[in-house]
């Protein structure tokens, strides 16, 4: 993969960190600020299985590309443990613990992502 792919991946893998972490913060007030539409909780799951099931082979290849570029261990290694967050996330059913989990690994994967976005050569 080009430069130009490799930047392409690590931007499209932010953009969907943002647009996870926008959900799971936004979703919860719009659902406790309208209770009728409480049935939309279910919705919520799908849509974060279906983020996730993006997220791993996306942000799987982006940083191991970027760890091939820039040979450091950190990014890659932030990104595993912020996806093993948002996995757990699936399995926890307190919500609240649940909505914690994916916004501390939603942060923590865009965190990766702009660490190897920042290292790559040049």
């Amino acid at each position: 993969m080009g430069h130009l792919g490799h930047r392409w991946l690590d931007t499209a893998t932010l953009a969907a960190s943002a647009a996870c972490l926008l959900h799971c913060l936004a979703l919860p007030l719009f659902v406790a600020a309208l209770p009728l539409l409480s049935g939309l909780l279910e919705a919520d799951m799908r849509v974060h299985r279906a983020l996730l099931a993006f997220a791993w082979p996306a942000s799987a290849l982006a940083l191991s590309l970027g760890h091939r570029r820039h040979g450091r261990v950190l990014p890659p290694a932030a990104g595993a443990l912020a996806l093993m967050v948002l996995t757990l996330a699936l399995f926890v059913e307190q919500r609240d613990m649940e909505t914690a989990l994916t916004v501390a690994g939603s942060l923590l994967l865009a965190s990766a992502h702009l660490m190897n976005w920042h290292l790559r050569p040049r």
